[in-house]
């Protein structure tokens, strides 16, 4: 029996982790920790009866909750916990400082001290900083750090935090780093979904500067999958980037909802740029097809259209998270005028 330690597991991509570690590991126990913050939705959890699967609420920052949840000889702890969203690290980074930097290092001592096996650490493409606009570089394993955002750099943060557990104590440790997710139940604030929400109730959708930002798209769960190849095979105190060689300018993903959902182009609001906006993320993704076997199952196509159908057959869900917290923080990044319905 495989006793899995899952944190952030309500969120977007960590309930998409828990759906495939449970249908791929029939032996696996899950201990789901997460502190429902804004993102963290149980409604994410909805269907996940299994047995197997146990929720605990916690905070990855307190260390007698996070000891109290982690069973001694737990196989991995698999770190999804994280503050996310740029934006908010610009408009207040104490939160991102805690969560993100503390709370990883909260989870790495208590994986000594539980013994456990392994350590895989969800990062993110943005602790290397942004590529010129040539198409012609590409972010590697042996990419330096250069992070721009307060978010970024506490990511790059827990990425040193994770290297000196390998190199003090002899931890296992993997670090995976992914480009922009999308699929189902993700929170919207992220592109995507909130130009589905925003599209499905015929609201304007706010574009960042000229919208000719790329970024490197994936399917959550081509994503989850790699997460778990590098969990089963990975290199101890590897690093693995995961890309699905997708690359799509901001306004060309508006575009192409829009045109899916059959939307006017007028919907398309430009707003101010945000403060220090990366130009351009893209992965190489050698490595992790390589030395793990992985390739993605969903093409852009495929999976924006799974993604699209969830969003118009799941009104409710997005009706429940658009209101509180996320109004508020969405009124002040774009003003009242947009979204205001």
């Amino acid at each position: 029996m495989q006793k899995l330690f899952v944190t952030g597991g309500a969120g977007f991509i960590g309930s998409a982790f828990i759906r495939l570690a449970l249908a791929r590991w029939p032996d696996a126990e899950i201990t789901n920790f997460d502190a429902l913050t804004y993102a963290g939705n149980p409604d994410n959890l909805k269907g996940l009866d299994d047995a197997r699967h146990r929720f605990v609420r916690g905070d990855i920052a307190d260390r007698e909750a996070v000891l109290a949840a982690l069973e001694a000889g737990t196989d991995a702890i698999f770190n999804f916990a994280a503050e996310s969203h740029v934006d908010r690290s610009i408009e207040r980074a104490d939160d991102f400082l805690r969560t993100n930097i503390l709370g990883t290092q909260v989870l790495l001592d208590a994986a000594r001290e539980r013994g456990v096996r392994r350590f895989v650490q969800i990062s993110t493409d943005e602790v290397m900083g942004s590529l010129p606009e040539d198409d012609s570089a590409f972010f590697n394993e042996e990419s330096g750090y250069a992070p721009n955002s307060p978010y970024a750099a506490s990511k790059a943060a827990a990425e040193h935090m994770v290297r000196a557990a390998r190199h003090t104590f002899g931890l296992d440790t993997v670090t995976t780093r992914c480009g922009n997710n999308y699929g189902p139940r993700q929170f919207p604030e992220k592109l995507i979904p909130l130009l589905l929400s925003n599209a499905l109730h015929d609201e304007p959708i706010p574009v960042y500067g000229d919208g000719q930002n790329v970024r490197d798209w994936i399917y959550v769960e081509d994503h989850c999958r790699a997460v778990a190849l590098a969990y089963e095979r990975g290199e101890a105190g590897g690093i693995y980037n995961i890309g699905a060689r997708n690359e799509r300018r901001n306004l060309e993903v508006v575009e192409s909802i829009l045109a899916a959902l059959d939307k006017p182009r007028s919907l398309i609001r430009y707003v101010k740029d945000r403060p220090g906006h990366d130009r351009r993320y893209a992965i190489d993704p050698s490595k992790v097809e390589r030395e793990l076997g992985w390739q993605p199952v969903e093409t852009w196509e495929s999976g924006l259209a799974k993604t699209i159908t969830w969003y118009a057959e799941n009104t409710e869900w997005i009706s429940r998270v658009r209101g509180g917290a996320y109004r508020d923080f969405y009124a002040r990044q774009y003003g009242a005028e947009v979204g205001a319905k």
